[in-house]
């Protein structure tokens, strides 16, 4: 062996023990009780790769904190994503693989399926399923492959939020966002009867659509046959507000239950105590009676991402924001009767694309640089959201 090999294998053993002792350092997630038909603890899945050799990278170059940082971020509970590809069958596996691991570990797995017709209209995460037909066919390998197991499923996320309609992708007569209604409640009917399967729909933030809005899209999607909807998803809006707009979507669903209008419903932009009076008068049902919800908590500790002002024609403050912090653990105790779990759905340090913010590009002119494609890990961001992480990842 030549010194020079010897030196690198002695960098490498020298970044593994290191890295050991900043396992070691990180708090260990409980995996829950015995198995059960629900298991009261987050399934945890294998990091991106990517993730695991930046933390080995740290620790060779002596950042112990920050490889901490970061492996305490993808050592904590997340969702699972399946965006299409392979046959049936190879889907069927994929989901069966995730959901049986989970039970081993008697854990929840939380599924985030990404595979509708005209996914994001067709940008930074364009792709999903030729149509119809096919886009159920993926639905029924992935009904095959939860099979009896538990599982949260998060339902396409943007599907509702951001229809053909909303982009200039649907026809005349309205026929593709028909279309994605059809799609979305044939996944409602083929997942939620399974056993111990929940299924939950989207509704975007509350920086974006109204309460008044976003009802009437759930309501089309076939909320009324799943266990509720999903809010903040790859989004940055702060616990109190999503779990305020959260009870506004749950309370409206069941005044329209009950014969109202969506248009009556308060909004989150009614004064708070206006819009409570309204509910108290209103909306009877307890909250057993009444639609939940869950919220993506994983890049929120620090809130939303206020632009420079005048700077950017189109700042997507969706995208790749600075000093964003991971935020509320994953959990499926949140002390809100309306709100069944805060989840990490979008996977903290995974790229929202290449944003440019108005400009011609190809950099980020806030951060200098070009991003990482959709999916792709993000080592800048992921060291910004475990330094900045609210509360702390580590002690």
């Amino acid at each position: 062996m030549t010194a020079r090999a010897r030196t690198r294998t002695l960098s490498v053993a020298a970044a593994a023990a290191a890295l050991a002792a900043v396992t070691a350092a990180v708090p260990a997630h409980a995996v829950g009780p015995a198995r059960s038909a629900r298991p009261a603890a987050l399934y945890t899945p294998p990091a991106n790769p990517d993730a695991n050799a930046q933390i080995l990278d740290l620790a060779r170059h002596g950042r112990l904190q920050d490889a901490a940082g970061v492996l305490a971020m993808t050592l904590t509970p997340q969702a699972v994503w399946f965006d299409g590809g392979g046959t049936p069958a190879d889907v069927r596996t994929a989901v069966h693989t995730t959901v049986a691991s989970a039970a081993r570990r008697h854990a929840l797995p939380v599924l985030a399926l990404y595979n509708i017709p005209g996914r994001d209209c067709a940008q930074y995460s364009a792709g999903g399923a030729a149509d119809t037909a096919d886009y159920e066919a993926w639905i029924d390998a992935v009904r095959a492959g939860i099979g009896d197991q538990p599982a949260d499923v998060i339902l396409e996320p943007d599907s509702l939020a951001l229809l053909p309609s909303d982009c200039g992708m649907d026809d005349a007569q309205g026929g593709k966002t028909a279309e994605r209604y059809d799609e979305i409640h044939y996944a409602v009917d083929a997942l939620e009867p399974l056993a111990g399967t929940k299924v939950y729909l989207d509704a975007g933030h509350s920086g974006w659509h109204s309460v008044n809005d976003i009802v009437p899209r759930l309501i089309s999607g076939g909320v009324d046959d799943a266990a509720g909807f999903f809010l903040n998803i790859s989004n940055y809006r702060s616990d109190g507000e999503l779990a305020w707009y959260g009870k506004l979507i749950s309370s409206c669903l069941s005044y329209v239950a009950g014969g109202g209008a969506a248009a009556s419903c308060p909004n989150q932009y009614w004064p708070t105590a206006d819009a409570q009076s309204w509910l108290d008068a209103n909306v009877p049902a307890a909250p057993s009676a009444m639609k939940h919800f869950v919220t993506d908590t994983s890049r929120n500790g620090q809130g939303p991402w206020t632009p420079p002002a005048g700077v950017y024609s189109d700042p997507q403050d969706w995208c790749n924001p600075p000093g964003r912090g991971t935020g509320a653990r994953p959990t499926l105790n949140t002390g809100d009767p309306l709100q069944d779990a805060k989840l990490w759905v979008k996977i903290p340090g995974e790229s929202d694309g290449q944003c440019t913010r108005g400009t011609a590009g190809p950099d980020d002119p806030e951060r200098g640089y070009q991003d990482p494609a959709a999916g792709k890990w993000f080592p800048q961001q992921a060291l910004e959201l475990a330094r900045n992480a609210n509360p702390r990842l580590l002690p």
